[in-house]
């Protein structure tokens, strides 16, 4: 339509120690019209003064490489530009760092051979506010929440704590979304309204102090350790 303009293009950093991996990022994403990869880094080191000087609004962060992993990169630039979106690539998706990379606030979780159109769906979904995982770490977290407490920790406590202040009704609609149900399948499975699901999420959102969904499951998650 005349008169109005394209939006900006993502602006995207990539941080991986592998020049291949980052030339194959940089060619599938690099060609999406909407998304503009301004800065790549070797390592995580790197990435904490090449992200803030690139302007970049989301970055692709390896998890493991040499200087300065990923997640202790994601840890610090998280704290030091709290509005940055960082999506963790792994080699594997039984990596243990799935939940310490998500605890520390990495707004997704990808593997590297995802899929070139998911790999742009995922840095247009977190640019957007919302979490992005990989169908194989959505499983893990359901697994993880799924199972049997173990040795009770601080973290652990202090997450039965906060959801010990929900109602029952709360408590359920918790349980469900760190299951990775969607508000239709809750609505289903606790004959409630669609609707009604979606006020008592962002109940629990204020409640609990998460921001999305993930964060959500992964309290559910600790509190069943």
């Amino acid at each position: 339509m005349a008169g109005v303009s394209d939006p900006s293009p993502i602006r995207l950093a990539l941080v991986d120690d592998d020049p291949m991996v980052r030339a194959a990022l940089r060619m599938m994403l690099g060609g999406d019209s909407g998304i503009e990869v301004v800065g790549e880094a070797t390592n995580g080191e790197e990435a904490l003064t090449l992200v803030p000087t690139s302007g970049a609004e989301v970055v692709l962060m390896d998890i493991r490489m040499p200087v300065r992993d990923g997640l202790s990169a994601t840890e610090l630039l998280l704290q030091r530009h709290p509005r940055l979106k960082i999506i963790v690539l792994t080699t594997f998706d039984t990596d243990d760092m799935v939940l310490s990379a998500l605890r520390l606030g990495a707004a997704g979780f990808m593997l590297k051979d995802t899929p070139p159109a998911r790999l742009v769906e995922a840095v247009r979904t977190v640019a957007a506010g919302q979490p992005m995982l990989s169908p194989s770490v959505t499983a893990q977290l359901i697994a993880a929440v799924s199972q049997p407490p173990t040795v009770e920790s601080d973290r652990s406590r202090a997450a039965r704590a906060a959801l010990g202040s929900l109602t029952d009704r709360e408590r359920e609609v918790a349980v469900a979304v760190g299951r990775g149900l969607s508000n239709a399948e809750i609505s289903a499975e606790l004959f409630m309204s669609v609707p009604t699901v979606k006020t008592h999420v962002g109940r629990l959102f204020t409640k609990l102090e998460v921001d999305n969904r993930v964060q959500l499951a992964i309290l559910v998650h600790d509190a069943a350790e």
